[in-house]
């Protein structure tokens, strides 16, 4: 028994199966990309095809209705295969990994973002230097007078070009020395890590591939960012980003944990994050940087704590399980060939130290690259991403803690939210007499609706309290063209109506949704609040409000403020400084301050368990209105009636 997978705008993918397998499961193993952020517990209705020809057993769900289950459409997490079959996966579910809208750099505002982080880690004392050196040596050639063997030749050489007493050749080295000496006319180009008074060699090549590179690494849940670096220069040399190959395993880490721990679990994990991300980036960052990879000489990595374990094959149960205990925070002695990365298999890999289950490396990363640990001002770090996390504090403390926010903000738990891809609403203004929308979508001109991301629904949900659409609960009290009811009577906002959107579905906002998204929400401003309270302050003494990751860049914060996502503060103390995790680890790649300086900032961060702390489930439910139960904590939030 077959199934074929039509998938739009590739090549068909044909999977041998049995009787009664899953059509979720039987895509995940031919490496077809179907969205499933709820991993395949039939909530999320994101896992959408097509049958075309043959038989499955499929439940029906809310997500599909009778017009679109008698056209063929089912969701293949509640599909099993009854006969050989054709099914048909829409662009628009594999879309997220590789047309993904992220902060890796891709436009001048990030990147003179990415710079400034980097003039304010170099103003407090952060030298962009490193010990690896590329040198090019030229030896006599051995005669039946000269019979000088290989390597004590090759050492001399390297001695008298870096002046140092040893010279380590490892094996890797040391079989290829005699056929590359030979094929360059013993004039050739060493590279490797100067170590006191000793050069440990890591590779030896032709005379005219000089070239020595860093790569930084953002593992982020959703999004895989990377750059390419001149280690001796530390210029930029390519970049660039795709979706997180493990999002078929669910969009947040509690999935993919669960998954992890299932038969052959860790292997598939471990590959969907190293063959089916990382490598094929790197292999195209080599190729538009025109460098061998074996030039790569040392890697960095900023990963939560799970995107860790996971990229490393390690077990990931206990992170999840009280009293929450992951087996490493801090890991010395990874080489590229220890994961079989496409770079020098002797280059060191930096892994960004993790603070607690749930904040990790990137979080490490970016707290080196906001800089706030050399400040004197109060400063308020806030990485918003399948999770939010948050550190508080200046150069005399810092505070952290993780929220369970969902995947709300990454459009998952949304009936038509979607990633940041084409197609989705990023930005939207209600008029609030017409209760028309404007909004802006991602894509080409003339882009039509697929979904709403992220940022837009913040946009959408400020905009509908703020034109007294819906009432502090989230429930709609207003009536008009783009306003329908269910049977039931819930409420909607229709942001485009089937003729109006790319796939002639209706992309709506309902009641459900906004309650989702208002627990989201609600979520981060209950972890600001407690982590304030935690050192005994109040939102009067926050000084500056730093938003990282992919998201922040798209957020109107003051629509923000007026959902009471973010604590009500002047507007000017917001600054939105890019994907920080990246930042980060580029400053570890290519200085080794930096990756000292990112230690002692991990080492010196006290990490606040909030599901343990007193308290906070009650901030939690009082944030779960629209701005906040406490009026007075938004003075400025603003609701037209």
């Amino acid at each position: 028994m077959k199934v074929t997978f039509q998938i739009e705008g590739a090549a068909p993918v044909i999977i041998e199966c049995n009787l009664g397998d899953n059509l979720l499961e039987l895509a995940r193993r031919g490496n077809v990309a179907i969205d499933a952020p709820c991993s395949g517990n039939g909530s999320c209705g994101k896992c959408r095809v097509k049958l075309i020809e043959g038989e499955l057993d499929s439940l029906k769900s809310r997500h599909v209705s009778e017009e679109e289950w008698e056209a063929g459409w089912r969701l293949s997490c509640n599909s099993k295969v009854l006969s050989d079959c054709t099914v048909f996966v829409p662009d628009i579910a594999s879309a997220y990994q590789s047309r993904m809208k992220t902060a890796d750099l891709s436009s001048p505002k990030e990147i003179a973002i990415f710079e400034d982080c980097q003039n304010h880690l170099r103003e407090s004392g952060i030298h962009f230097v490193n010990n690896f050196r590329s040198v090019v040596i030229t030896m006599a050639e051995p005669t039946l007078d000269d019979t000088m063997p290989d390597n004590e030749r090759f050492t001399w050489a390297v001695q008298e070009a870096l002046g140092v007493e040893k010279v380590h050749i490892p094996y890797t080295v040391m079989v290829r020395l005699a056929s590359t000496l030979r094929e360059h006319g013993f004039t050739v180009c060493v590279k490797g890590e100067l170590d006191g008074d000793t050069f440990r060699c890591m590779e030896i090549c032709g005379p005219e591939d000089t070239a020595i590179v860093g790569c930084a690494i953002d593992i982020g849940t959703t999004t895989v960012t990377m750059v390419f670096t001149d280690l001796t220069s530390g210029k930029l040399l390519a970049k660039g980003s795709s979706g997180n190959g493990q999002i078929r395993y669910g969009a947040d880490v509690i999935n993919r944990i669960i998954e992890q721990g299932r038969s052959g679990g860790k292997a598939k994990l471990q590959n969907a994050i190293i063959k089916e991300t990382l490598n094929p980036i790197i292999a195209s960052l080599c190729k538009s940087a025109g460098i061998s990879a074996r030039s790569i000489l040392r890697l960095s990595v900023g990963s939560n704590t799970t995107m860790n374990h996971l990229l490393l094959g390690v077990d990931a149960e206990p992170v999840r399980m009280e009293p929450y205990i992951p087996s490493f925070f801090a890991w010395e002695g990874l080489l590229a060939g220890d994961l079989k990365l496409p770079a020098n298999p002797l280059a060191p890999v930096l892994i960004a130290p993790n603070i607690g289950s749930y904040v990790g490396g990137d979080i490490t990363a970016g707290t080196l690259a906001s800089g706030i640990w050399d400040k004197d001002e109060m400063s308020l770090f806030i990485d918003l991403g399948t999770n939010g996390e948050l550190v508080f504090g200046n150069r005399d403390f810092l505070m952290s803690c993780a929220c369970s926010a969902g995947p709300a903000f990454e459009g998952g738990d949304i009936s038509s939210g979607m990633r940041a891809t084409d197609g989705a609403v990023e930005a939207c203004v209600i008029d609030k007499d017409t209760m028309e929308p404007t909004l802006e979508i991602i894509g080409d001109p003339g882009q039509k609706v697929v979904g709403i991301c992220g940022s837009g629904i913040i946009d959408m949900i400020s905009e509908l309290f703020r034109c007294g659409i819906i009432n502090a609960k989230g429930l709609f009290v207003r009536e008009g063209r783009r306003i329908l009811r269910d049977e039931h009577g819930m409420g909607r906002y229709v942001v485009a109506f089937p003729e109006e959107s790319e796939t002639a579905r209706e992309v709506s906002l309902n009641e459900v949704d906004i309650d989702n998204f208002i627990r989201a929400k609600g979520a981060i401003f209950s972890a600001i609040d407690t982590l304030l309270q935690s050192v005994d302050m109040t939102p009067d003494c926050i000084d500056k409000v730093y938003v990282a990751g992919g998201i922040g860049s798209g957020i109107n914060m003051h629509n923000a403020v007026n959902i009471g996502m973010f604590p009500d503060v002047e507007l000017e103390k917001f600054q939105y400084i890019g994907n920080s995790s990246l930042t980060g680890a580029y400053a570890m790649v290519v200085s080794d301050e930096a990756n000292a300086k990112c230690a002692e900032v991990a080492a010196n961060m006290t990490y606040l368990e909030l599901s343990t702390y007193p308290g906070y489930m009650d901030s939690f439910v009082a944030a779960c209105f629209l701005p906040h139960t406490d009026r007075s904590l938004f003075p400025h939030s603003v609701q037209e009636m």
